[in-house]
Formats: C-alpha cells, sequence, structure tokens
C-alpha cells in the first residue's frame, strides 16, 4: 500500500472520517414512468462483476495490516454497497441535505471495500438523487469525478449506461510499444521510484531557497504557518452538516473576461466574499486575510483516473481584511500568479513535497493541545474539480448537477468543494456542526458575493 494511499487510513478517527462523496442529481427520462429508482437500483444489483478498485479493502487484521497493505474480496454484499432510500414528505432539498450529512458523519467499513452507492427517491421535483461515498485512500477528488463521467454519456437515447464498478469502463488498449512488467511484487518499482525521489528531493532545497527569496524580495506568495487563528480552525467532533448550491458558469466566465482574471479567481473571490460575511455575523472576522488551501492536480490533461492519488496544495490570501469586493480580487489574483510561478520552478515530485510539507502540520492534529496552541497552516480548503463540459445522460437520465462533499478536519472544520458540469457550477459545503453553526447561510453569502462581482464587472 502506497504511503499517499496509506495516511488516510492512519489519519482516520471516529471524529474524522477520511471518505469523499458526491450528490448527483438526475431527471428522468420521460418513459422511465415512476419507478427509475428502482430502475436504476435492480441495474446495479445485477451488476456483479466489480473492477479491482473497488474490491479492495484493508488487509486483515484491520487494527494491524490494514494501514500496510491491501486484499481483495471476490463477491461483494451488495446490500450493504447499494442503498435505495425514499426521503420522508414534504420532499425538499432539506430533507435530502438532512440525510446527506448523516450519512456522510458515518465513517466506512473498513472490513468491506470501503464505498456505498445511495439511490434516494421522494424528491417533490421528481428527480432521482445518488450519493456515493468512496475512501480517500481509494481516490482523490478528480479521480472520483472523472470515475463517475465514465458512466455518463452525451446521447440522451442511449441505455446501456452501467455502474462505476464495471470492468468495461476500465478496459484501454495497450500501445504496443509497453514494456512488460516483473511481477516481484512491487520491490523493484518501490526500488526505483525511491531512487528517482532521492534525486528529485535533492532540488527541494534550492527551490525551497527560490521561495523564501521570492518572498524576501516583496512577492506576495504566501508561506505556510501564516494564517490567523480564528473559528474555523478548532477541534472538531464527528458530525457533519452539508449544504449546496448551483449557480451558472456562464455569469462566472463573464466576470473572468470582463476583468481579465481567471474562472478560479473568480471562484476564490466569491468564496473570499461569503467568508468575510459569515465571519462577521458571527462577529468573528480577523485582522488578517485569511488564507485557502487550494489543491492542484497533478494529473496531465486527457489522464486517465484508475483511482489513487495525484494532487499538490497552493496556498491563497483571500483578501478577506478588504472590504471592497476589487481589492479582494486583485489580492485572491496577485496571490494565484505568484503560486503558479513557483509552481512552475518546481518539478513535479518537487510539487507535490512542497504540497505536502503545507499539509504537514495535519498530521499532528491528534496530538492534545496542538490545535489549540500552534498557528494553523491556513484556515479553510477550497477545491475546484473541472467536471463534464456538455450535458450528460445515464440511461436517458439527464445530470442536473453533481455536488461534492469532502473531507473536514481538526482545525479545518470547513471544506469547500465545487464542481462543473455543462453550464453549472456546483458548490458542496462540507462543515463542524458544532464548530460552524447555520452552515447554509454561506450560500447567500456566496450568491450576494457573486452579485458584487457582477456589478464590479460592469463597472
Amino acid at each position: 500500500m502506497p504511503v499517499t494511499e496509506s495516511m488516510f487510513l492512519l489519519a482516520e478517527t471516529r471524529e474524522h472520517p477520511m471518505h469523499v462523496g458526491g450528490l448527483q442529481l438526475f431527471v428522468p427520462p420521460e418513459d422511465a414512468g415512476d419507478d427509475f429508482g428502482m430502475q436504476l437500483y435492480e441495474t446495479f444489483q445485477a451488476a456483479t462483476d466489480v473492477y479491482k478498485l473497488f474490491r479492495k479493502r484493508p488487509a486483515p487484521p484491520v487494527n494491524f495490516m490494514g494501514t500496510v497493505r491491501w486484499v481483495y474480496d471476490d463477491d461483494l454484499d451488495f446490500e450493504h454497497h447499494v442503498r435505495r432510500i425514499m426521503l420522508p414528505r414534504p420532499g425538499r432539498i432539506r430533507e435530502l441535505l438532512r440525510y446527506i450529512s448523516a450519512e456522510h458523519s458515518a465513517p466506512l467499513d473498513r472490513h468491506r471495500p470501503m464505498w456505498e452507492l445511495h439511490i434516494i427517491e421522494g424528491l417533490a421535483d421528481g428527480r432521482v438523487a445518488l450519493y456515493s461515498k468512496i475512501h480517500h485512500s481509494l481516490v482523490d477528488g478528480v479521480s472520483a469525478l472523472k470515475l463517475f463521467e465514465r458512466t455518463l454519456t452525451t446521447d440522451p437515447d442511449a441505455r446501456d449506461c452501467g455502474p462505476i464498478w464495471d470492468p468495461a469502463l476500465f478496459e484501454r488498449p495497450k500501445k504496443s510499444t509497453e514494456v512488460a512488467k516483473v511481477d516481484d511484487g512491487g520491490v523493484l518499482s518501490l526500488l526505483s521510484t525511491g531512487v528517482k525521489a532521492a534525486g528529485e528531493l535533492a532540488g527541494v532545497g534550492p527551490a525551497a531557497a527560490r521561495i523564501g527569496l521570492n518572498k524576501l524580495r516583496g512577492n506576495e506568495m504566501v508561506l505556510p504557518l501564516t494564517a490567523p487563528r480564528t473559528m474555523l480552525n478548532v477541534p472538531i467532533g464527528g458530525a457533519r452538516r452539508f449544504a449546496s448550491q448551483q449557480w451558472s458558469k456562464s455569469r462566472m466566465k463573464d466576470i473572468a473576461a470582463a476583468l481579465g482574471v481567471t474562472l478560479n479567481d473568480v471562484v476564490l473571490t466569491m468564496c473570499s466574499g461569503a467568508l468575510r460575511s459569515y465571519l462577521i455575523d458571527r462577529n468573528a472576522l480577523p485582522d488578517q486575510p485569511l488564507i485557502a488551501m487550494v489543491p492542484v492536480s497533478m494529473r496531465e490533461a486527457g489522464a486517465d483516473a484508475d483511482g489513487g492519488n495525484a494532487v499538490t496544495t497552493v496556498l491563497c490570501n483571500l483578501g478577506t481584511d478588504q472590504p471592497d469586493p476589487e481589492r479582494r480580487l486583485a489580492a485572491v489574483v496577485s496571490s494565484m500568479n505568484e503560486s503558479k510561478a513557483m509552481m512552475r520552478n518546481l518539478s513535479p515530485l518537487q510539487a507535490l513535497s512542497y504540497g505536502a510539507a503545507v499539509m504537514a502540520p495535519l498530521l499532528l492534529t491528534p496530538v492534545p493541545g496542538f490545535v489549540r496552541n500552534t498557528p494553523p497552516p491556513f484556515n479553510v480548503i477550497i477545491s475546484n474539480v473541472p467536471g463534464p463540459k456538455t450535458e450528460m445522460y445515464w440511461n436517458g437520465a439527464k445530470l442536473d448537477g453533481v455536488y461534492p462533499a469532502s473531507i473536514v478536519l481538526d482545525g479545518q472544520a470547513l471544506n469547500i468543494t465545487l464542481a462543473t458540469n455543462a453550464d453549472n457550477v456546483n458548490f458542496g459545503l462540507v462543515g463542524d456542526r458544532r464548530s460552524v453553526p447555520s452552515l447554509q447561510r454561506m450560500l447567500t453569502h456566496l450568491d450576494t458575493a457573486l452579485e458584487e462581482l457582477e456589478k464590479l464587472a460592469d463597472g
């Protein structure tokens, strides 16, 4: 088991479940009748041929060997992994989010392959929801969404879509020039990776020196452990609250074009404005600007996602100390430009090492008193996961939205993750239920922040 996977198992406790989740909403096709949810359930229950990623689990005994190696189950209990749920009346989005909040609080069973799929019916508007949860040791957020995309099609008339674990989705022709690998239990590959890492990591010292010099020269790049302490950076419990909202990507792209910035700059500034307003409501806004940790995928464009984790991180000054949205946007743009420039000077392994260094303080959060007595490495995680750019369908059902549900940790009580599909930008907010009260108000503040940026773009 690679260390990038085992660390999510080592860090997991009852208060800190380490699974990523997602809510997908579908509009059933006109010919589906009233039992589209049952059709989904029966299709998934019958798909008993399962790709290896969805068959692996920590080796027994899970408390001893469970973070060292994987084992694979041949027979899965599909009644456990695939569940059909009926929401209570009146079937509002409120009932749906309440259900997901409760389910996202519960850790996955390590004695089984660590994933679940919930088919949720009973929404008053007739849509059917899928809530999926899968352990972060198996996939990161980007690969989870890419795996989900493989089950979809752009053809609304197609009726041959299957589940995410279908082995056929992972089949691809091998290149004739591919070199056969020696089945040596991973020893040779581990040694070769270690040699490469030794050479690459030798460059981390000079890279760190360049980072330090940039800071001394007055650049705006954010260094680790410079974030202010806030109400979001406290020890957390095990209960979660999930909130979600959808906005038009076209609105954000129009703002980006008018102001000469990127779509991600607009998203980060929306979050900045919302966090500022939320903390003002709680009389908890610090004088210093909040710092966001922003994950950056290391996968090449068009690369396959067969699971695993390939992500590093950068830090962004959110400019929450600025009441003027134009100045907040300027702070975000300047900070992200500095981080991008720094990443261009690093090799891929050095970039991953830098991201690991940024995240390293989180490994110490279980130590009693650490969170309360040390400065936070950052204040909030904001992640932007690109999804399908066109309308997508599953056996005629139109994908109406995909909302990520990620992880919160001791010292990091709020996570903001968004995913795109077609012309939609879908925000999924996960907060510790005790430390981040009235999480749904963040959605109103996000909407207000977007309107402020539109007024700025209109001049």
